[in-house]
C-alpha cells in the first residue's frame, strides 16, 4: 500500500518534499548548527546539499510506499520541520524528526511522529524504530510519549557528524510494535 503524499493532524499538515521546497528547507533547519546538532545526517552548506536531500527523498519514495515528509502547520503553511520512514525491509522502518528552532517545546515533535506511527499502522509495518544520542533528552521524551519502548538489550554506535564526525558515539534505540497492537499513549 503506498503511503499517502499528505496527511494532516489537529495542527499539522505532513507533506511529501518536493523540489521548490529546497531554500525553504535550507534555511528554516538544514542549515542551522542548533537545530543539527544532534542529527544523524550533516548539517547542509549550501542548497544544493539540501537538493541532494530532495533527490534522496525522491529515490525513498520510488522504492519505498514512503519516504520522507515535511512538517508544516495548518494555519499558515509556515515550514516547522521533517519527518518521515525509511524502510530497513517492507515489515521495519526507521523514523525520526527534526524541528526548527522557533518550533521546539510546541508538541510539535509528539504530533508529527504519532501521525507517523498511525501511517506505519495504515501501510502494515510490523514495528518502528528510532535512534538518537544519550544526551537529547527531548527526542528521548518525545519516543516514550508515543510509545515507544528503550531497547536496553541493543547496543550499537553512530555517528553524528554535526557533534564530531568521524567519531561514532554509542547511541539509544527505541522502538515500538505497530502489529497487533492496539497501545495509544496519551499525550
Amino acid at each position: 500500500m503506498k503511503a499517502p503524499s499528505r496527511i494532516e493532524t489537529e495542527r499539522l499538515t505532513l507533506l511529501r518534499p518536493e523540489g521548490r521546497d529546497a531554500a525553504e528547507i535550507f534555511r528554516r533547519y538544514a542549515a542551522d548548527p542548533d537545530v543539527t546538532r544532534f542529527v544523524s545526517w550533516p548539517r547542509h552548506s549550501s542548497v544544493e546539499d539540501t537538493n541532494a536531500f530532495l533527490s534522496f527523498s525522491a529515490s525513498e519514495w520510488k522504492k519505498w510506499p514512503a519516504g520522507p515528509y515535511l512538517i508544516r502547520s495548518r494555519t499558515d503553511q509556515r515550514l516547522l520541520g521533517g519527518t518521515g520512514l525509511a524502510f530497513e525491509s517492507a515489515r521495519e522502518a526507521m523514523t525520526g524528526y527534526v524541528l526548527a528552532k522557533d518550533s521546539w517545546g510546541m508538541g510539535y515533535a509528539t504530533e508529527a511522529l504519532m501521525a507517523i506511527v498511525r501511517l506505519g499502522q495504515e501501510i502494515g509495518l510490523d514495528r518502528l524504530s528510532a535512534f538518537c544520542h544519550p544526551d537529547h533528552r527531548a527526542s528521548r521524551r518525545v519516543l516514550e510519549k508515543c510509545g515507544f519502548e528503550h531497547d536496553g538489550k541493543w547496543s550499537g554506535q553512530a555517528e553524528f557528524p554535526n557533534l564530531a564526525q568521524g567519531s561514532p558515539v554509542p547511541v539509544v534505540r527505541y522502538e515500538r510494535v505497530l502489529r497487533g497492537s492496539s497501545h495509544e499513549p496519551a499525550s
